[in-house]
């Protein structure tokens, strides 16, 4: 039997019912309703009746019964030392697109963590492969009704799966997606592409399989594998080409029209990255189905494009002069261009250096900028001309904090480039707003590829 992990209270806030009650940082939640708390998940399903009984033990072994009647949905405030409740679900397979096994040697261990938690997947949008997902955590998203689940199918062939996720269980886990449509569980798809493996004619079967779970499977995105210089030993992956994006989009673009005249959305869709490589205009607007898949690169650039002349647009312009610069990944490099070229119609004055960043550190082949280091941002930006400030987008840094994926902080960056350093949120509001060096919104999302923390 599985032993009860303890929820030490770490912080009440203040004005909540916890500090009413006199709960305080230290003490222990044994207890809601008689029911034992589990993870993060029961504590906020127990917390929603108003009326509770909440035991508590205090440091020195006393037990405190407390009824409390409050508002339904309201949280008691109380904040626990372990975020989750309890311990991260790991990964325990050996994916052969799997960036993490990628990462270079030498790094923090939280960046070689390989998170495949059902719970994360309702809570931060992660994708979950279903192999590591026990009895217990289907019965918890089907009671809670967790919505949506996020899963990484990257293919229907049951056979092909095991060997992309070297998981001999991979194929008959697929079986678990029936019980989440049954349940009425709204569903996210990823498929990462890789070439001469899962895309082709596999890629049309997948895609052809996945269309029985509509309505319940919303979206599904198709990405290409992200390939490292640290592949030694690793599969023997190759990268796709410009003729290789032409016949994934071809492919997607033909589900498409067929989903969409039967089913009247388009379900299947290509990552931006597939367009720049395969040197393609990006769809309209109206094709994302209002953008479910952002966090995947699936119509990031266009979004962004929209709100940039969304901004303008009401906009009359003015003489204000001085110079700032941004720097970003080699893969949407032309695009910012274009939104700094947008804004200088109206503010001709206003000058902006856009620097692309080539990832020494990954390699050449990882273009997206949310993989940056700051080692190659001082690297490539040492003895340029900066200006007042210099731009980087929100997703080059850990959640939260000002550090870089190599541990590099923005004011060591800031320190050695002897410029002043803005964070930017990746919407084309917050953009105009920084380079004009009006007031921007602080924030952070998560972005495509990102290398997450989970301490």
């Amino acid at each position: 039997m599985k032993k009860q992990k303890k929820h030490i209270v770490v912080r009440v806030l203040s004005g909540s019912i916890a500090e009413e009650m006199e709960i305080e940082p230290g003490d222990e939640l044994i207890s809601i309703n008689d029911q034992p708390v589990g993870d993060i998940l029961d504590y906020h399903y127990l917390c929603n009746e108003e009326y509770l009984t909440v035991v508590i033990r205090k440091p020195d072994g006393e037990e405190w019964e407390l009824e409390i009647e409050k508002e339904f949905e309201e949280d008691l405030g109380m904040e626990f030392e372990n975020g989750m409740m309890d311990e991260y679900h790991s990964c325990h397979n050996k994916c052969i697109f799997c960036f993490i096994d990628q990462m270079p040697p030498g790094m923090r261990n939280t960046l070689y963590f390989k998170d495949d938690d059902s719970r994360l997947s309702f809570l931060q949008g992660n994708y979950i492969t279903l192999t590591n997902l026990k009895e217990e955590d289907i019965q918890q998203i089907i009671r809670y009704h967790l919505s949506p689940i996020n899963i990484s199918f990257q293919t229907m062939n049951p056979q092909l799966r095991c060997q992309m996720l070297n998981n001999r269980f991979a194929g008959e886990s697929l079986k678990k997606v029936d019980r989440f449509v049954e349940a009425g569980i709204e569903l996210n798809g990823q498929i990462v592409l890789c070439k001469g493996v899962n895309d082709g004619a596999e890629l049309e079967y997948t895609i052809e399989q996945l269309t029985r779970y509509l309505p319940n499977l919303v979206s599904v995105s198709v990405v290409p594998v992200g390939l490292t210089r640290y592949r030694d030993g690793l599969y023997p992956l190759e990268p796709f080409e410009k003729e290789d994006a032409i016949e994934v989009l071809d492919i997607i673009h033909k589900w498409q029209e067929r989903i969409m005249e039967k089913y009247h959305t388009h379900m299947i869709h290509a990552s931006d990255e597939w367009y720049l490589l395969a040197g393609r205009e990006l769809p309209e607007e109206d094709n994302y189905d209002g953008y479910p898949q952002l966090e995947n690169g699936v119509g990031m650039i266009r979004l962004f494009m929209n709100e940039v002349k969304e901004e303008l647009a009401h906009r009359k312009g003015d003489d204000r002069c001085h110079m700032v610069s941004i720097a970003t990944g080699l893969l949407a490099c032309d695009y910012i261009r274009w939104a700094a070229e947008e804004v200088r119609t109206l503010y001709p004055n206003v000058t902006v250096r856009v620097y692309p960043i080539k990832n020494d550190f990954f390699g050449e082949k990882i273009t997206v900028a949310g993989l940056l280091t700051g080692q190659d941002l001082e690297a490539q930006l040492k003895g340029k001309e900066l200006g007042e400030r210099l731009f980087l987008s929100s997703n080059v840094l850990r959640d939260g904090e000002n550090v870089f994926l190599d541990d590099m902080t923005v004011e060591d960056l800031e320190l050695s480039l002897q410029t002043k350093t803005g964070i930017v949120k990746s919407d084309g509001k917050d953009f105009v707003h920084a380079i004009l060096l009006e007031d921007i919104s602080s924030g952070r999302e998560k972005q495509p590829y990102e290398v997450k923390d989970y301490e």
